[in-house]
This record gives structure tokens, sequence and C-alpha cells, in this order.
């Protein structure tokens, strides 16, 4: 297809995140950005119609166009918000100007009747509840909890990505390295292929960066001697989150942006968003980190 791998991992998650459910659903999927005031004004009326038509087939995608801007650039999202109606993987409806609730039911309404969307909640897998545990282990830190949870829902869904993803996270977290690497390893191509599984694997990148405690010492002193030294500062980032200071990684890397934003291709950034998609994009300190990215981009 011609396409980069950064490219790739993007189309990889618009398919799971909305050309998948638009084969049966109407998906609503509104293009957004931290920054964007008539988005936040915007958001809760989608929300809210897209809750109370849920038993109708409608279900909302949200787009961070900072952060998916391949998929953006394919849609010609040229301002924003932009909202679109998807049905079966293509656009069918142009939504933006629907700003109120009885403007966005009325064109939803219309769409329903002519579209043979399935109407319906999708049942919850029985492991749902399972997941949510061991995300929970996963976020109180605990790796060897959140890895012997995963490890017993692995029995019950051999196949699962976002399980397997899960369990080499908390392996990460656990400190067992190898571990981890084996499994990634030695998944056959198309269970590998699982777009879960690419947050392990920046998890698991970032890990083995892990320095020694006078290693890390040794970075923070050079960056701090050399505050001009973007290769010093990115060394010590790369240290200080591997060995679980993300609050320093964070901030000498948004002080990276802000200072040349451009340094090495955008190495800084790069970074930061690695540590986004490993820490997970729903996690509130990335939450609270994203939103200062979008202060030093874009004021």
């Amino acid at each position: 297809m011609g396409l980069n791998l950064d490219e790739q991992k993007a189309v990889d998650r618009f398919r799971q995140s909305v050309a998948e459910p638009s084969m049966t659903k109407l998906v609503i999927l509104d293009f957004w950005a931290e920054w964007c005031g008539p988005c936040k004004a915007l958001t809760p009326v989608l929300e809210k119609v897209a809750a109370e038509y849920a038993d109708k087939g409608v279900v909302l995608a949200k787009l961070n166009v900072d952060e998916e801007q391949f998929i953006a650039s394919q849609f010609q999202v040229r301002t924003i918000p932009t909202v679109y109606a998807i049905f079966q993987g293509q656009p069918v409806a142009d939504l933006t100007n629907a700003r109120t609730e009885s403007q966005l039911k009325q064109m939803l309404d219309q769409l329903l009747a002519k579209l043979p969307v399935q109407t319906g909640a999708e049942p919850a897998q029985d492991i749902t509840p399972l997941i949510a545990m061991g995300e929970e282990a996963l976020a109180e830190g605990d790796g060897e909890r959140a890895a012997s949870i995963f490890m017993q829902i692995l029995e019950i869904a051999p196949d699962n990505g976002e399980v397997i993803a899960g369990l080499v996270r908390g392996l990460v977290a656990a400190g067992r390295i190898e571990e981890a690497e084996q499994i990634l390893s030695s998944l056959e191509p198309e269970l590998a292929a699982d777009s879960h599984l690419e947050r392990a694997r920046s998890a698991l990148a970032l890990a083995k960066d892990k320095p020694e405690d006078s290693e890390l010492a040794a970075l923070r002193a050079a960056a701090a001697a050399r505050p001009e030294d973007m290769e010093a500062q990115l060394a010590f980032a790369n240290a200080a989150f591997a060995a679980g200071e993300r609050d320093d990684a964070a901030a000498t890397l948004l002080a990276m942006v802000a200072a040349d934003r451009a340094w090495n291709e955008g190495a800084a950034r790069a970074k930061l968003l690695q540590i986004f998609e490993a820490v997970g994009l729903e996690d509130p300190w990335v939450s609270a980190t994203r939103r200062k990215l979008s202060t030093v981009l874009f004021g």
C-alpha cells in the first residue's frame, strides 16, 4: 500500500475503532483536539445522543487530529470539529453542522431509516470484567498481580490480543523482561499483528532502557549541567521513564519540544507519544500530559 510503519499503525487503529464497528453499526466519527474550544462544546451533545441511540445501533468514535494526522488527512479534515457518519467503512453523511441534540437526532433518524443498521447492544464478553481487573492492577503498579490475572484469562481466551498484551505489560511492570520478550517473539504472524500489542511493545522497548541507579544519576547530572544539549536531555528522559520517573521524563521532553520541536525530526514529541502509548491513552496522567503538550505546541 506504500505506507510507512506509523501510517500502517494508524490505519490498523482506525480499522479497529471505526471501520470494523461500522460494518454493522452507524458510527459517529468526531475529529477533535484538546485545544479546540468548539470541540469541547460539541462533545457532550455527541455523547448524550450516541448513548440515547445506542439501542438503535449508533456508536461514537473520537479521533484526535494531533495524534492521528494521517487519518485526518485521508478525510481531508481542514477545520475541527468535523463529524461524519460512517457505515460499512464509508462516510454516508457529514454531521458537522448538527450542533444541537435535535439537529443531530433528525439527521440520525433519516440515516437509520435508510441503512440496514443492526440494533441492540453487543453482548459483553465473559472476560471483560477480568480484563478490567488486570488493567486496574497495572494502573496500581502491581505488575506481578496483573501478570497473574492475565495469565489466568489467557487460559480462557488464548488467542485474544488484548489479553496477551496485558500479560506482556504485566511482566514488563514486574521486571520480567525476558519472559515478555519470549511471549511476543513466539506469536503467530496473524496474532502478532493485533493492534493491542503495539502498546505492549512500546512498554517493553521503553523498559529495556532501564539504567542502573548510578547511570541514571550521571545522566540526570549531565542533563542539568547542559540544558541546551538535546542528546543529553533525551538520554535522561529515556532513562528516567524506564526507571519509573515518568514525571521527570515528561517534563524534560516537554521542555525539549518547547525549545526546538523540530530537533532530530521531532524526536522529543515522538518519544512522548511512545510513552503515551505505553502507559495507555485513557490513563489520567497521559491525559494531563497531553494537555501540556498541546499547550506547548499551540499556546
